[in-house]
């Protein structure tokens, strides 16, 4: 299955495993909890390589450069949030021995701002950027940065609303299903060649 449609599914997944999760009142610990994290976490690695794919396609560019970096550091401080959920999630007991444990880990300089807080959302601004660049040289139509956006704020609103987010995703990504890498420009030998270089 391509990334680009699998990272919308696994993102989805991790929605309906996080209210799931949620059926008996509370998040975590436990089997949906660890699932859950597991889809996004394969979801980011997936993302990756689309931002390598998407900079690709927006042949490089100071805004696809800057974009494909963004959605990097974005991509790398999610990741070391779910994993230190996953963490938090094997070592409790129950949801409430879960609470002191992420607090001592936000305690911890820097961890709030670049783990849950601030670096995060350069993720989703990365992903804006890259399809916005793509729109912007028409080889995407413009509703595909506009539901990236949308996918992006709904969860802001409601978590809840993530496996909604997450087809709005897999459907700004259909027009990039069909966008190929520029091919590289051969250089005919020139016909005053007298033998091989």
């Amino acid at each position: 299955m391509r990334p680009l449609v699998a990272a919308p599914l696994l993102v989805g997944a991790y929605g309906v495993a996080r209210i799931t999760d949620g059926f008996d009142g509370s998040r975590g610990p436990g089997l949906a909890w660890t699932v859950g994290h597991l889809f996004f976490l394969a979801a980011l690695v997936l993302f990756v390589r689309i931002f390598g794919r998407l900079r690709t396609m927006a042949a490089g560019g100071v805004t696809a450069t800057a974009g494909y970096a963004a959605g990097l550091a974005g991509a790398l401080a999610l990741a070391a949030q779910f994993t230190i959920d996953i963490v938090v999630g094997f070592l409790s007991a129950d949801h409430d021995a879960m609470g002191p444990r992420f607090e001592a880990v936000k305690a911890i300089p820097g961890v709030e701002p670049f783990v849950y807080t601030v670096v995060p959302l350069l993720f989703y601004v990365g992903m804006v950027a890259l399809v916005a660049r793509l729109a912007a040289g028409r080889r995407v139509p413009w509703w595909s940065p506009a539901l990236v956006l949308v996918q992006a704020v709904l969860p802001l609103a409601s978590k809840d609303l993530i496996p909604l987010a997450a087809a709005l995703l897999l459907l700004a990504f259909v027009p990039l299903l069909r966008l190929r890498p520029a091919q590289p420009v051969v250089l005919a030998r020139s016909s005053l060649s007298t033998g091989p270089f």
